[in-house]
This record gives C-alpha cells, structure tokens and sequence, in this order.
C-alpha cells in the first residue's frame, strides 16, 4: 500500500495519523476545512504529503476535488475516515438540534459519502483498507451521549456491514472505537471553545493520546493483507465499561 487519505487531519488523531503513516514511508493525502493549519503540516512533513483542503459534508465539493488530486497521490490505498466531533452533552431534550445535525452531517453523511468515492477503485484494484474512527460511545450509552453516541453506532455497524459486502474482496476495513482520549480539541470542540470545562474532563485522568490511536493505524496497514481486524477497542486503563465510569 504506498498512498493513505486521512479525514480531519489539520489535529488530533488526524494530524497524529498523517505523521506516523509519513514516517512509516506511506505517502499521504491529509484532508480538513482548516487550509492554514494543513499547510504547517505539509512545511513540516514535506514532498510525501498533499495538503487537501476540503468539507466531508459538501458533496459536490468532495467529488469534484478528488478529481484534482496529484497523479503521484493516485489510487488510494487506504482511507481513514476520522473527521468527527461531538457537540453538547446536554440530555437530549435540551440538546441543540443544530449540534445533532452537525454531527449528523460530518460523522455519519460525510464519512458515508467519502467511502462511496473511494471504495469502487479499491474493489477495481481488488485492493485496499477502510479505518473508520468510531468510539466506545457507539457501544455504551453515557448521559449526553444521544446523537454523537448513535452517529458512533452508526459507523460501527456501517463497517460490519461493508466487510460483509466485500466478502471474497481483498479490501479490509477496521472500526477503531477509542475510549478517553485526551490532548485533542474533542472537548473543547464538544463545550464550544470552553477550555475550562474541557480540562475537567482529563484532570486526574491518565487518558489514551492521539499517538496511542496514530500507533494503532500504522500496526493495522501493517498487518498481512489476509488479516483483518474487525474492529478494535482502546480505552485507558483508568476507563471501564461500566457506564464509562472513570476512576479519579
């Protein structure tokens, strides 16, 4: 496999991903809506990245951007769909329904609408890899979780149900379902910019970090091409799954 696409890439597990996989000789295409954050990255991980500023949830945008992409960053070999974000942990009817359908629209329509592009030159080629960024809240149900937890669930099942669609295709696909993770903007992004309140979620905590979940992709595409993981559960060890009690 020499060329990955990695969703929401200008932070967090995205930009975490881009490096590790530059690092282990992958050519990568980094995607996100923030141009000036990709182009730091693309100064600092050179000629082997491709800066691709693009919103997953515009389709006409999607489609017709991919089609500029360089010939040397063609095929795609391996897709990371990890563009996501939680918004709000009010009770549901409380919740702000424009957060639902923003979470709606980049977790589940985005992610969907991306595979749907790149998966028929991977079946073509009848090589490739899907990684999708799912999360322990599309198992376990949390207070505030609603929407962001069933978009989660959503992508959880999306995957089952690829693999069995590509039953007899050498085309893997993994859902990655983390648990705590901490030094990323997800809180922030989920509190509307509240550092404050951010930081309360990580303090005492020993949390997973968006390296753990880089590592994690990189030992995945490096696994043998029969081998496939059907999905993966990361949580720190402070985390249980007992109404994701965590222990401070």
């Amino acid at each position: 496999m020499n060329t990955a696409l990695v969703t929401g890439a200008s932070s967090g597990f995205g930009q975490a991903i881009c490096r590790k996989l530059i690092a282990d000789g992958y050519k990568v295409i980094g995607v996100a809506r923030r141009a000036d954050k990709l182009q730091k990255l693309a100064d600092e991980l050179g000629h082997k990245f491709c800066p691709l500023t693009m919103d997953v949830t515009k389709k006409d945008a999607v489609e017709s951007i991919l089609l500029q992409l360089p010939k040397d960053f063609q095929p795609i070999d391996i897709l990371v769909n990890n563009a996501g974000l939680a918004l709000g942990l009010e009770p549901a009817y409380q919740a702000d329904y424009n957060d639902w359908q923003t979470m709606i629209d980049t977790n589940i329509i985005g992610l969907v609408h991306l595979t749907h592009q790149i998966l028929p030159s991977m079946v073509e080629r009848n090589f490739g890899y899907i990684i999708n960024l799912g999360s322990v809240a599309g198992t376990y149900a949390y207070k505030g979780g609603n929407v962001y937890g069933a978009s989660k669930a959503f992508v959880k099942q999306f995957s089952a149900n690829l693999r069995t669609d590509l039953l007899g295709k050498k085309v893997r696909v993994t859902n990655i379902e983390p648990g705590l993770c901490g030094g990323t903007e997800f809180s922030n992004v989920r509190f509307h910019g509240d550092d404050a309140q951010a930081a309360k979620v990580y303090q005492g905590v020993e949390y997973i970090t968006a390296e753990d979940i880089a590592n994690t992709v990189s030992w995945l595409v490096n696994t043998p091409s029969h081998f496939n993981v059907n999905s993966i559960e990361i949580m720190p060890v402070a985390q249980a799954q007992a109404g994701l009690s965590v222990y401070k």
